[in-house]
C-alpha cells in the first residue's frame, strides 16, 4: 500500500492547516499516512531558509493567506503572542508519545494548543497539559522527552538529506511535496501510486 510520510513542525502554521485535512484525504484513497515530527529550525539552518518573520512583507502577506486557507477549512486559527517559538520540547515529546502509541492524537492537540489557543508550547508545564488531553502521560513524556533528542536529529537530518527545506514536506516515495497548498498533489500521487499497485500480478 502506498504511504504519505508528513514531516512537520508544531511551529508552522502551515503544517497545522495541513493536519487538519491530512487524514480526511488520505481515507480518499486508501492509503497509509506516517505523521514524522522534525525540527523545522535545523531544516532552515542547514538550507540557508529564513522565517517568514525575516521579511516583514512575507509575513503580512502570510498572515492574510493563512486567515483565507482557515476559513477555506473551517478551522481555528490565531497568531500565537510567542511566533515563532522553540519547539524542540514538544517535538521531542511527540516521538515519546509515538513510542506511547499516541503520536496522532498528541500531534493534533498540540497542533490546536498553539494555533487555535495560542498558547506557549514551548514551556513543559503546557506540553504536560497537552499531552494529558491526548490521553497520555504528561509528566511522563516531558520527563522522558531529553532522551529523544538524538531521534529527533536523526528524523531531522533524514528529511534534509531527501530535499526538505520548509514545512510541510510530504513524501511518497522518493517524491516530494512542500506546503499545505501541494497536499492535493500529494494525494494524486497516493492514488497513482495505488493504481500502480493494483495493476501487478
Amino acid at each position: 500500500m502506498a504511504t504519505l510520510e508528513f514531516f512537520y513542525d508544531f511551529v508552522s502554521p502551515y503544517s497545522y492547516l495541513a493536519s487538519t485535512r491530512v487524514e480526511a484525504e488520505i481515507r480518499k484513497v486508501g492509503a497509509e499516512l506516517r505523521f514524522r515530527p522534525f525540527f523545522l529550525g535545523g531544516v532552515f539552518k542547514a538550507t540557508g531558509h529564513e522565517g517568514p518573520r525575516a521579511t516583514p512583507a512575507k509575513f503580512t502577506h502570510m498572515w492574510t493567506d493563512l486567515q483565507r486557507w482557515a476559513n477555506r477549512l473551517g478551522v481555528p486559527l490565531t497568531l500565537p503572542a510567542t511566533f515563532p517559538t522553540l519547539t524542540v520540547l514538544p517535538l521531542r515529546a511527540a516521538l515519546a508519545a509515538e513510542k506511547a502509541g499516541g503520536l496522532v492524537p498528541y500531534t493534533h492537540a498540540m497542533f490546536r494548543a498553539y494555533w487555535a489557543e495560542g498558547r506557549d508550547v514551548s514551556q513543559p508545564a503546557v506540553v504536560e497539559d497537552v499531552a494529558r488531553q491526548a490521553g497520555l502521560d504528561g509528566a511522563a513524556l516531558v520527563a522522558e522527552a531529553p532522551s529523544f533528542k538524538e531521534a529527533l536529529a536523526k528524523q531531522t537530518q533524514e528529511a534534509i538529506d531527501r530535499g526538505a527545506y520548509g514545512a510541510p514536506t510530504f513524501f511518497v516515495g522518493s517524491e516530494m511535496f512542500v506546503g499545505n497548498d501541494r497536499l492535493d498533489f500529494a494525494i494524486e500521487a497516493l492514488a497513482a501510486a495505488g493504481r500502480s499497485t493494483a495493476g501487478r500480478p
